[in-house]
């Protein structure tokens, strides 16, 4: 059986400064950071010292977490770019209400670019699908992935068979510390749980 847990990192400096995400590289708040060590102590309890590989983004707010849930499990974290969040563009740098006041056009479909180097969700699904069909091939019982809120939404679609037109009128969304249990066992992808805020207590 392989089990793989998902982590959105915690509370990131863009949840309270206004600005937008995305491959900006804001860093963890005070109040994340402690987050993040809470969420550690509760998956070293729940993993009781088992071997974990530890994938995160590389943007600063998921590889923090990860360095202090990594630290906790005694595991170096490896960086992986294909987890970070979704690249949009020329809203990179500004404001969420930038964002809003001049995005190209609204995002209905997977297929909606909202500037014009931003990346599409099927762009990001395209770029997510081997990531997951690569973990799902390697000999690791056990993985730990941090990332961002849009891209694991997608990640968990892929879990869940889903082609990416399903997008257009399903989302997975998860919150901040969410921590998602996803297990393959006799050939079944298995929810045992989906942004679980519980390891944030």
């Amino acid at each position: 059986m392989k089990i793989i847990y998902t982590l959105q990192h915690p509370q990131s400096e863009h949840h309270l400064n206004g600005r937008v995400g995305s491959w900006t590289d804001w860093d963890l708040t005070e109040l994340g950071a402690a987050q993040a060590q809470r969420i550690a102590f509760h998956l070293k309890e729940e993993l009781k010292d088992k071997p974990v590989r530890l994938l995160s983004s590389d943007l600063r707010r998921a590889w923090h977490t990860a360095q202090i849930v990594g630290q906790a499990l005694n595991v170096t974290p490896e960086k992986e770019i294909r987890l970070r969040e979704r690249n949009l563009g020329e809203a990179v740098g500004h404001s969420v209400a930038w964002l809003k006041e001049n995005l190209l056009q609204p995002e209905i479909t997977i297929d909606d670019r909202l500037f014009p180097s931003a990346q599409t969700r099927r762009e990001q699904y395209v770029q997510l699908k081997p990531l997951l069909e690569e973990l799902l091939a390697k000999e690791e019982e056990i993985l730990l992935l941090v990332s961002h809120g849009d891209t694991l939404g997608i990640l968990h679609a892929l879990w869940l068979g889903l082609e990416a037109e399903a997008l257009n009128s399903i989302q997975l969304a998860g919150s901040a510390g969410g921590v998602s249990e996803l297990w393959l066992r006799g050939g079944k992808r298995i929810v045992r749980r989906l942004s679980d805020l519980s390891y944030l207590c």
